[in-house]
């Protein structure tokens, strides 16, 4: 449930939408279009993000719950090449992770980009005084810890429309039954024990959801792979891969999703997602590899030795958040509400050296 300590007192829907072009269910039925215009609304609603942080003296912004899509992209655009981080941020990606703390300026660029459905998604906030994020169809949600009288008729004078709303969809909710291991000194004691036993042999790094590095593990490398790892990625530890590849090939399902991963003969490991229609491309790619393995997608499933995160309350809060789903979620052009649908768990490991 929503953590009442983090809701803003005054949260705010910002749209292009006139509200009287809406049904009985809240549905926009107006002739708005809901992508960008990557252009003159598109700025105005930059202008707005400016106007509001302007009110709440805000001039910068910490990174909340990062996305990148991976097997799946809901946006109604392409994807943009390496999301548009690449030159929105110093680092790309590997800037872009929970606590990153970034400039206004930056921080207009990434609403930018969520308005494109780039790819890259994220909450951006001051803690206890200021949040804007991005839903589908260009629905804007701004919460401050002060009334923004001000920039709610800068805004309106900018041709875009300003509700006052109870809550945003994408309020962070905790499952409080679970509870983030934090990769502290008895984690990594107890993973350099089950390394040494041959029990552990690759650590997955999540470190944005949609994005995972891997890591071969050994005794003379624990050190190197902790301190490279990106502030609070979420960490899972596996068995280590077999030398077999022909086994692991072979042990294929004949249908369902599957996600392999591989060391190749330059000593990158790479993961990659893939069903049925895939298995044959797969089968050419992962043959000739020095280790491979499948691990199951299905939750029930998918049992990692152990997990853990690097920095407690991974993305931002502690436990396990998940976005609030709102009702009539989803894209429906010129329908929405304003609701996203929950990220998708199923990833495209990008090519990394191994450790």
């Amino acid at each position: 449930m929503p953590d009442d300590r983090d809701v803003l007192p005054y949260v705010y829907r910002v749209t292009v939408y006139d509200p009287t072009d809406r049904d009985e269910h809240g549905h926009y039925t107006g002739p708005k279009d809901t992508v960008s215009d990557h252009g003159r609304v598109e700025d105005a609603y930059l202008r707005a993000v400016e106007a509001f942080a302007a009110d709440a003296g805000i001039d910068r912004l910490t990174v909340r719950e990062p996305q990148v899509p991976s097997l799946v992209h809901f946006g109604a655009e392409r994807p943009e090449d390496g999301f548009r981080l690449d030159c929105v941020l110093p680092d790309g990606l590997t800037g872009f992770h929970d606590g990153a703390e970034v400039p206004l300026g930056v921080a207009l660029e990434l609403v930018r980009g969520m308005l494109r459905e780039s790819g890259a998604w994220c909450r951006l906030e001051a803690e206890g005084a200021f949040a804007v994020h991005v839903g589908w169809d260009q629905y804007l949600y701004i919460g401050s810890g002060l009334p923004c009288e001000e920039s709610t008729a800068r805004t309106h004078a900018l041709g875009l429309f300003v509700e006052r709303v109870h809550a945003s969809p994408y309020d962070v909710e905790t499952d409080e039954g679970a509870v983030q291991r934090p990769g502290d000194d008895d984690f990594w004691d107890g993973l350099r024990q089950a390394v040494a036993t041959g029990r552990a042999g690759i650590l997955e790094e999540m470190y944005v959801e949609g994005a995972s590095r891997w890591h071969r593990l050994a005794l003379d490398t624990l050190d190197a792979v902790r301190t490279g790892l990106a502030p609070r990625a979420r960490l899972e530890v596996w068995p280590d891969l077999s030398s077999d590849v022909e086994a692991v090939l072979g042990a294929l399902p004949r249908e369902g999703l599957v996600e392999c991963v591989w060391q190749d003969r330059k000593g990158r490991i790479q993961s990659v997602v893939a069903d049925e229609t895939d298995f044959t491309a797969l089968v050419h790619r992962v043959t000739g590899a020095d280790a491979a393995a499948l691990l199951p997608l299905a939750a029930d499933d998918r049992a990692p030795l152990f997990t853990a995160g690097t920095a407690t309350g991974w993305f931002g809060r502690a436990g396990a958040p998940n976005r609030r789903r709102a009702t009539g979620g989803g894209r429906s052009s010129r329908r929405s509400t304003g609701a996203r649908s929950s990220p998708v768990r199923w990833s495209t490991s990008p090519t990394t050296a191994s450790t």
